[in-house]
Order: C-alpha cells, then sequence, then structure tokens
C-alpha cells in the first residue's frame, strides 16, 4: 500500500520532477567547468537505455516512476545541451552576419562628399 501512495503521489509529480533535474543538469553544465556537454550524455545514454529495455517492466509502480522521471530527465538534459550547441552557433553566426550587413552598410551608404566648385 505504501507503494502505491509514493507511486500515485510520483506519477503527478513526475513532470516536474524530470524537469527539475534536467534544469539543475543544466545548471551544472553551464556553472561547472569539470561537468560538460559530453558528460550529460555519458550520463544519459545508460540511463535512457535501462528505462527503454528494463525499467517500463520492472513489477513496482515506483520503479517504474522512477525509471521514467530518470530517463526522462536526461532526455530533456541532452536536448538542452544540442539545443545550447546550436543556439551557440547560431548566436556566432548571426553575429557574422549582421556585422557584415553593418560594415555595407557604413561604406556602402556614405553620404556624397561636397564637391568642391571650380573657381
Amino acid at each position: 500500500m505504501g507503494g502505491q501512495v509514493h507511486g500515485s503521489w510520483l506519477w503527478t509529480n513526475r513532470v516536474k520532477i524530470a524537469l527539475g533535474i534536467a534544469i539543475f543538469e543544466g545548471l551544472l553544465v553551464a556553472f561547472e567547468k569539470d561537468f560538460s556537454r559530453i558528460t550529460v550524455i555519458v550520463i544519459a545514454v545508460p540511463i535512457i537505455l535501462f528505462y527503454l529495455l528494463a525499467g517500463r517492466s520492472v513489477e513496482s509502480q515506483l520503479g517504474r516512476e522512477v525509471s521514467w522521471v530518470l530517463a526522462a530527465s536526461q532526455a530533456l538534459a541532452v536536448v538542452a545541451v544540442i539545443l545550447a550547441f546550436i543556439i551557440g552557433w547560431l548566436a556566432l553566426l548571426l553575429a557574422g552576419v549582421f556585422a557584415v550587413v553593418a560594415l555595407y552598410l557604413l561604406f556602402h551608404d556614405l553620404p556624397d562628399r561636397p564637391r568642391q566648385q571650380a573657381k
């Protein structure tokens, strides 16, 4: 009976818990130099594989819920890592494009120099 109470509480809050773990992991990657993006992927692969291969068939409701929460949080963390990588490159690309446009506008649309009139 105790497992059912925990299982039902976990069932109703599992998305929040998974998001919380993923956010915490993302903050670790952002602020901790020893915890890299590759580390997130290396940690996530076995956890997600466990859920896919065994976690869904665990007899305990609590065990299934815990494995789902861990797999979902790791999947979200990997998505965050991939997005951070893409957005980082996208930001550099956009900065480059805007710099080229700004230089073009600066040098192409210079006002005409006043012509000296012949005396």
